[in-house]
């Protein structure tokens, strides 16, 4: 078995599936970590907003209740309890925005104008106000919510509450390097997983490509070891196929030309020699000439029979010879077939039998059909003996007409039967010479150009071959 190299490449097959699958896969793996992160990260400030929103409205309640009883102390308690250095920031202001108590003195009390303080300017207007913002003399994110304190309708100052997102940053950063560390891995695994698709892909075409260059060399006869049940093996089995086909197409190529050089060389050698034995003082002698000159006509009809049944052969079976199209009757076709070789059949003491039917018509071109009839006919003439007989049946058998002709000859050995339609294949070596062995071949071309098919029978129990014609009553084309 022929094994095939593959060459990688950067314009190979393997180099462009591997890229697109590696691409494809790192634009998935980026889209889906994207998502993740503005997912969790959108999840984390939606969840501590509503968080921050919650406390602040739990802590306003009670601030309220003591700024109704003007019990700052208690105010001062809650915001210490509640606020928590470097974390969570929380302060309290009067409605005329005077800072009355804060978890972070040492900066707030370095604020000379808190209405700049993003939150603070909608919180006095009685709107509750939240969002991201840096800290107030910090570089920190902070999250935030300003709420108004309202008891009865009435403002009775404003809470803000701010937390870091420091923390929650790192711990992103972290949860960043986590999801980029599982995404290489995830990556390198595809690329390893998209290596093996790739190469199981590129190989067999590779295979392939290298086998069609071969066949494109005209090296026939190798043959692809791809097993594989999907589209790549089908192709795998139909190259398989056509290089069989080729092999033998280019066996049966050069048996024709052997076969032409031999046909062409005996009639042509023949010739030269009598040429030369006039040339050579045979022409001084009256007989001896008209012998030698006589052969040499005979040859020369010979070979040009030979070319002429050559190019009518290589016609039919390239499909270039057109078909008229004509309403026959085959009882007519069958006597002008008969009439043509009446002399033949006389001076070979072979009678005809006809059993036509009538009213068998069809569509097809009658002077091809004829030039059929007539070859099945000469073959049937040349194989019987004396005072011998060819019967003649033609009738209808469901939408096809059947020609039957059957000779009292010695008939066709089964080792012959499948060979007698091929071109320059003779049953009888010995009688090689009494045509140019293309009869058959051409008959069955013209037949299968009509639509239809021609067989060939011998039995022990029936003396003589049968060649049974089948043509559709409607010419369609041979496909």
């Amino acid at each position: 078995m022929i094994t095939f190299p593959i060459r990688i490449k950067w314009n190979s097959i393997h180099t462009k599936l591997l890229a697109t699958y590696l691409a494809l896969t790192a634009l998935g793996t980026s889209l889906l970590a994207g998502y993740i992160l503005l997912s969790f990260y959108g999840y984390f400030m939606r969840s501590r907003q509503a968080d921050l929103d919650a406390w602040t409205t739990a802590l306003s309640e009670s601030v309220a209740d003591s700024l109704e009883e003007n019990n700052l102390e208690r105010v001062e308690l809650t915001v210490k309890r509640y606020g928590a250095p470097e974390t969570v920031t929380l302060r309290v202001f009067s409605p005329d925005g005077h800072l009355l108590s804060t978890s972070a003195p040492d900066i707030d009390y370095q604020v000379s104008d808190w209405f700049a303080v993003p939150g603070m300017k909608q919180a006095f207007a009685n709107q509750t106000a939240q969002g991201i913002a840096k800290g107030v003399l910090s570089k920190d994110d902070r999250l935030y919510v300003a709420r108004p304190i309202v008891r009865n309708g009435r403002v009775l100052g404003v809470l803000r509450m701010s937390i870091t997102l420091q923390q929650f940053q790192r711990q992103f950063q972290t949860i960043i390097w986590t999801i980029l560390g599982t995404l290489i891995l995830t990556f390198i695994l595809c690329a390893a997983i998209s290596e093996y698709l790739t190469r199981s892909i590129a190989r067999p075409i590779q295979s392939m490509s290298n086998f069609a260059i071969r066949m494109g060399g005209g090296n026939f006869g190798d043959k692809l070891n791809i097993r594989q049940s999907d589209e790549v093996g089908q192709l795998a089995v139909e190259l398989n196929r056509m290089s069989a086909r080729l092999a033998s197409l280019d066996n049966e190529r050069r048996a024709f030309l052997a076969s032409v050089s031999h046909e062409l060389r005996t009639p042509v050698s023949n010739v030269f020699v009598t040429l030369e034995a006039l040339a050579n003082g045979a022409a001084e002698e009256p007989e001896l000439r008209d012998r030698f000159i006589k052969t040499a006509q005979d040859e020369i009809k010979r070979l040009s029979r030979l070319i002429h049944d050559l190019l009518d052969l290589g016609r039919l079976e390239a499909g270039v010879t057109a078909l008229e199209r004509q309403t026959l009757k085959l009882k007519s076709l069958i006597d002008r077939a008969v009439q043509a070789m009446e002399t033949r059949m006389q001076s070979h003491q072979v009678g005809i039998h006809l059993d036509v039917a009538e009213m068998v018509e069809l569509h097809g071109d009658p002077e091809r059909l004829i030039q059929a009839f007539l070859n099945i006919l000469d073959n049937a003439i040349k194989y019987s003996g004396p005072n011998s007989q060819v019967f003649i049946s033609v009738y209808k058998e469901g939408s096809q007409a059947v020609v039957k002709i059957r000779d009292q000859g010695p008939g066709i050995n089964n080792t012959d039967l499948p060979y007698i339609f091929e071109k320059f294949y003779t049953a009888d070596p010995s009688r090689k010479g009494s045509g140019t062995g293309l009869g058959l071949a051409i008959a069955r071309r013209i037949v299968e150009a009509h639509g239809g098919s021609i067989v060939a029978q011998s039995s022990s129990q029936t003396k003589g071959a049968i060649f049974t014609i089948y043509l559709p009553l409607e010419m369609r084309s041979a496909g």
